[in-house]
């Protein structure tokens, strides 16, 4: 299985809108950085793990990890 990660763009793919997909992205961060990983606190960074982003909504975004496997495949 392959380590997937969301940016901005994926979240408004998925239909989110700009202001929603910013928003997520940054509670994620804040999300990663209470868990543990400082290096999410760099603010020039905009991806997050998908992981993060279904603790937050959550729901299952399962169907994103298989969708980005395949358009790496």
């Amino acid at each position: 299985m392959k380590y997937v990660t969301l940016t901005k763009d994926d979240l408004i793919k998925l239909g989110y809108g700009s202001s929603a997909s910013e928003s997520l992205i940054r509670e994620a961060k804040a999300y990663m950085v209470n868990q543990g990983f400082e290096y999410y606190k760099n603010r020039r960074l905009g991806r997050v793990p998908l992981n993060a982003i279904e603790a937050i909504l959550g729901i299952d975004l399962s169907y994103v990890k298989d969708k980005k496997e395949e358009d790496l495949e």
